[in-house]
């Protein structure tokens, strides 16, 4: 089983690895004056599983992080949907003291009905995340957890259409074993961010 997750884990960071080259080749953008980003983020921990985040059943924990972002968009499809990377920083405190790196690959839709008024994106992606340490909070509400799992993240964005570059950012940050793919581990953390993010 060891040498199973092992193998795993070694293949996950050759796809991290071609990942972050590929963030380096030339865009195929519509919009490429401004295809970076940086992001400021804050945000809290949950004590539920993310099934459970999405019903409204769960309590906020005493365990909060601030974090920056880099996006890289790589390609983007007659302005209705964005393809992007994005290496995240954050430093967590509170009940729980540690480092978390995240590399993940977002999907975002661009078109709302409303973006005249209120430019909208919705971003679903997937990646990789490492702490420092055992995260305090995971062990606690899972039982078990690992330095090394995978990483989803969900977010909404809004711009006012005069001044498209500025963002505000609001969304979910997830760390789990990927049903166990991950050092056998299911579940890990939820929690709650905002952010604002500037496109150059």
């Amino acid at each position: 089983m060891d040498i199973l997750v092992r193998r795993n884990e070694r293949r996950l960071r050759i796809v991290a690895l071609a990942v972050i080259l590929t963030a380096f080749l030339p865009l195929y953008s519509a919009n490429a004056e401004r295809n970076w980003a940086a992001t400021l983020y804050a945000g809290q921990l949950t004590d539920e599983t993310l099934g459970n985040i999405f019903t409204g059943n769960f309590s906020m924990e005493d365990a909060y992080w601030v974090g920056l972002g880099l996006t890289r968009r790589i390609y983007t499809y007659r302005h209705y949907f964005d393809l992007e990377f994005e290496g995240q920083v954050n430093k967590f405190f509170g009940d729980q003291d540690n480092w978390e790196f995240d590399l993940i690959g977002y999907v975002r839709w661009l078109l709302f009905p409303w973006d005249r008024y209120l430019d909208t994106s919705f971003a679903a992606g997937a990646g990789l995340s490492y702490a420092t340490s055992v995260p305090e909070i995971e062990v606690e509400n899972q039982g078990d957890s690992a330095q090394f799992l995978g990483a989803l993240s969900f977010e909404f964005t809004f711009a006012l259409p005069r001044i498209p570059h500025w963002n505000l950012v609001a969304g979910i940050h997830h760390r789990s074993g990927a049903g166990g793919t991950f050092s056998g581990i299911k579940s890990a953390s939820n929690g709650f961010d905002i952010g604002i993010r500037y496109w150059f």
